[in-house]
């Protein structure tokens, strides 16, 4: 069997196909009144999709490099610590983890919070008000959810990025004086990003698929809103066919930036 050649890319037919059929579909909604109503109601929960998944990804990408670097830490207890938070949560499912944050951790830590400024030295000098479960809006504790969940498998991401950089450009850089911040933001992070950036972008194209998952609390994100519409007009197969069109279009036209992003960085290295 022939291997596929590795300086001549493959004719993207497949990306013809789809987008043929994608553009045959979104003039068959946009055209036919039995569809049309559909999308208009399902396009208001894009930019929540959008939003929802943007903060908790960049939240994620902020707490995983924290968690990595505690597990490359020279202290045993950070390691320990870092791991175990890694371990844990990537063994917990995101919709256990979703509910529990929505409906048992954001109750208890109102009610923990609640109990602290009723004491009577913090009353009396620093009047901290109470605040209600209905002060935390879903979209934020779904937000948090995201975040926490995916923070455990972007470590494991940063982790070996910064594990595959030569150990010999970190000493080179040690003997050139720098401090250990100069190396990891001149020397080391420039090099892993290089290698950890597919992993990144198929992370943050998984989150906008597990986005969908913030329907269950009442975000009112695309899923959230085909749900109400499907429920209310008994036409599921036609709201989930636009449900399906909706994050496929989402999905390939991110695949396709991040590939067109990932060649332009090789092409960089070449020179």
């Amino acid at each position: 069997m022939r291997k596929p050649s590795q300086t001549q890319p493959d004719f993207p037919w497949w990306l013809i196909i789809v987008g043929v059929a994608a553009g045959y579909f979104f003039w068959h909604v946009a055209t036919n009144d039995r569809f049309s109503p559909i999308f208009g109601v399902m396009a208001k929960g894009i930019w929540v999709t959008i939003w929802v998944t943007l903060v908790s990804y960049l939240m994620a990408c902020a707490l995983g490099l924290i968690l990595a670097l505690g597990q490359l830490s020279r202290w045993l207890v950070w390691r320990q610590l870092a791991r175990l938070y890694v371990e844990v949560m990537r063994g917990i499912p995101i919709l256990v983890l979703l509910l529990y944050i929505a409906f048992a951790l954001v109750p208890a830590l109102v009610a923990g919070w609640n109990w602290v400024v009723q004491l009577h030295w913090i009353r009396l000098y620093l009047g901290w008000p109470e605040i209600s479960g209905r002060d935390i809006p879903f979209v934020w504790r779904a937000v948090m959810a995201l975040t926490l969940a995916y923070a455990s498998f972007l470590a494991e991401v940063f982790r070996a990025g910064l594990m595959a950089v030569d150990q010999g450009q970190i000493e080179a850089a040690e003997a050139l004086g720098l401090s250990g911040r100069q190396r990891f933001r001149l020397v080391v992070f420039p090099q892993a990003f290089r290698t950890i950036l597919p992993p990144l972008g198929n992370d943050f194209v998984a989150m906008i698929k597990d986005s969908s998952l913030v329907s269950v609390v009442g975000v009112a994100d695309i899923t959230q809103l085909g749900k109400v519409w499907a429920a209310g007009n008994f036409r599921y197969l036609d709201t989930y066919n636009v449900m399906a069109l909706i994050y496929l279009t989402m999905t390939i036209c991110l695949s396709l930036a991040l590939r067109q992003l990932e060649g332009r960085m090789r092409g960089r290295e070449r020179r």
